[in-house]
């Protein structure tokens, strides 16, 4: 199958003849990102249609994949629009052709106001949260200069202790400022349990986003009663998908880790029945570049080509069952191999499943893609390092 790509720029065909070129995945030049695209793809579907079954919305999260491409494969199955953590995100994927975006942390400062406005004249529907006063009169002094309006979100600390109102008195204030504000408009509530996503056991993390979800719930019923409604209310994610529709407090899911899964998310009953409800579908290859020790190789893949903020990478193929990989500096990885097992060659292929998606992800420029032993296209990855 052919993926429909943009027209290349000349750095891309650098980057395609010195990376790799449409053919066998196996020739692909390591360390390397590569992307499953029927994985994606299932993915995708099958949270649209969960979504859809559970009468809830989708404005999935960028920062988990910084890619147009996939973005659009987002937007096409019927995601609301996207959720971006940093402003130079959303830069970077309005640039590739996306116009949709929620800005789920504060934007701060002058200068990255006069970005906000810039990209608020560019994009057919930009909105961002706020969790401070002062802030909300630079966004206002900025949107009047400018002429134009900004769409506000107040953001609810629901227990993840790092952004967010933390009291129902703090969001009436800020609500009532933003009704003062001629080029302000109030549109709902953000509120992000990110602290319980990975909570392996299903009961248990039910149960604490139901109480989280009570939490944002308490401080829209005291805005509504003081006649600021709240027509959009969202959070949750890939961790509490399948239960947050249950406490009629969220209207849409701002899930992310979905579209690739990790070892990570591997790691917990993301359904309640123990199985998965989405397929493996990011690896980094590499291979082996010295093989002189017993018992263990050198592989090319270090702290550089995968995160090491959580559980290591899985070995999936190109190494007997039970290898275990750690890092062995910036550039390279050890590849631990199990009792009497053949040493492997210099030039063997080790296929590892990344342990923490985002991290990983913003480490490359590419995304190789693949379909069954084809590889069939090279996305850039556009919004990585975007963190300002």
């Amino acid at each position: 199958m052919t993926e429909k790509t943009e027209a290349p720029s000349a750095k891309d065909h650098h980057d395609q003849n010195l990376i790799a070129r449409p053919g066998s995945r196996l020739e692909i030049t390591t360390p390397a990102l590569v992307l499953d695209l029927d994985a994606l793809d299932a993915n995708i579907a099958a949270m649209a249609a969960k979504a859809a079954a559970q009468g809830i919305g989708l404005r999935p999260h960028a920062k988990t994949h910084k890619s147009a491409a996939i973005g659009r494969r987002q937007m096409d199955s019927g995601a609301l629009g996207l959720c971006c953590a940093k402003l130079s995100e959303a830069e970077a994927l309005a640039a590739g052709g996306l116009d949709r975006f929620l800005l789920t942390s504060p934007v701060t400062g002058s200068r990255r106001i006069e970005r906000l406005i810039a990209l608020k004249q560019r994009c057919r529907d930009l909105m961002l949260v706020v969790d401070d006063a002062e802030n909300l009169r630079q966004l206002s002094a900025a949107a009047k200069a400018q002429g134009v309006s900004l769409d506000l979100l107040i953001d609810v600390d629901v227990g993840q202790r790092r952004t967010g109102v933390a009291s129902t008195e703090q969001a009436l204030a800020l609500a009532g400022i933003i009704a003062a504000e001629e080029r302000l408009n109030f549109h709902g509530l953000q509120g992000y349990a990110g602290h319980l996503q990975h909570i392996t056991d299903y009961g248990e993390r039910r149960q604490a986003s139901h109480a989280a979800l009570g939490q944002l719930a308490a401080v829209r019923d005291a805005l509504e009663a003081a006649g600021h409604p709240c027509p959009i209310m969202t959070g949750g994610g890939t961790g509490s998908h399948a239960f947050d529709h249950e406490a009629g407090v969220l209207n849409e899911l701002q899930v992310g880790s979905y579209t690739v899964c990790d070892v990570e998310y591997d790691a917990v009953d993301l359904a309640g029945d123990g199985a998965s409800p989405f397929r493996a579908g990011l690896f980094v290859y590499s291979r082996v570049i010295s093989a002189n020790h017993p018992g263990f190789v050198t592989i090319d893949a270090g702290s550089k080509s995968i995160a090491t903020d959580g559980p290591a990478p899985e070995v999936v193929s190109g190494a007997p069952k039970g290898s275990r990989y750690s890092v062995s500096g910036d550039e390279f990885g050890q590849l631990d191999l199990p009792g009497e097992a053949e040493i492997l060659k210099v030039g063997d292929l080790v296929i590892l499943q990344v342990p923490h998606c985002d991290p990983t992800i913003n480490l490359f420029d590419h995304y190789h893609c693949v379909r069954g032993d084809a590889l069939v296209a090279l996305w850039p990855i556009e919004a990585r390092g975007a963190s300002f």
